[in-house]
């Protein structure tokens, strides 16, 4: 424990940060319970999600591994891939994960990233108010390596993992089908199970919405796909 905090507050505050949307995941060598690995060259050609969890053998970051891994068949069918982060070591994950498949009978399948505090640094995970662990954060990146949500919980929240699943299968719809996705897709209070058109950027195009699309105005527009 006192190494890990030693090497936590190495850090200099002025290089803490974390990636935004839109920014490129950043590159990095990661020791993970499957071995070394490169980021984001591990999963090229596929969606990711890195979430970190405050710590191994933790009630609520237990509760959350099992969630995730409950839908990881799920995430794969969407061509999404999960692997976890803290600033553990990788004997503590290891033997954390053997006691959920012992207890809990539930094997965790996914990698998880065993952090002395420089993979923390680069994402930003660790709060200067408690720097001896890492927050609750969700990195959702694309296939081509780019930062598309960030998600960031406290310590005491464990996370909705449907929200997540709910996000990937947002984001692949938007990509095929360009599109909008409302609010609590796909039960929206509005338009149920439909995707929003994009607006129109021109005169023209507006008078033509509402004859093309079913509408509550030419500026909120929709369309059903599917045949649900």
């Amino acid at each position: 424990m006192g190494e890990k905090i030693y090497e936590l507050r190495k850090i200099k505050k002025k290089d803490r940060g974390m990636p935004l949307i839109g920014d490129p995941f950043p590159k990095m060598k990661v020791q993970t319970t499957h071995g070394k690995m490169k980021l984001p060259k591990a999963f090229k050609g596929k969606w990711f999600i890195l979430f970190s969890h405050p710590g191994d053998f933790t009630p609520v970051c237990t509760t959350e591994f099992v969630a995730f891994q409950k839908r990881y068949d799920q995430f794969q069918k969407l061509n999404c891939e999960l692997i976890g982060h803290s600033v553990d070591q990788v004997h503590s994950h290891l033997k954390w994960i053997e006691w959920i498949e012992d207890n809990l009978d539930v094997e965790i399948t996914f990698p998880l990233i065993a952090d002395t505090g420089k993979v923390a640094d680069k994402l930003g995970l660790i709060h200067p108010a408690r720097p001896t662990n890492t927050v609750r954060a969700v990195f959702i990146v694309d296939p081509e390596a780019i930062i598309r949500a960030v998600l960031y919980y406290p310590q005491e929240l464990g996370r909705n993992m449907d929200e997540i699943l709910r996000m990937i299968e947002g984001f692949t719809t938007i990509e095929e089908k360009g599109v909008a996705i409302p609010a609590n897709w796909p039960n929206n209070e509005l338009i149920g199970k439909g995707l929003i058109i994009p607006p129109a950027s021109d005169v023209e195009t507006a008078k033509k919405r509402t004859e093309k699309y079913k509408c509550y105005d030419w500026w909120l527009c929709y369309k059903n796909f599917y045949k649900w």
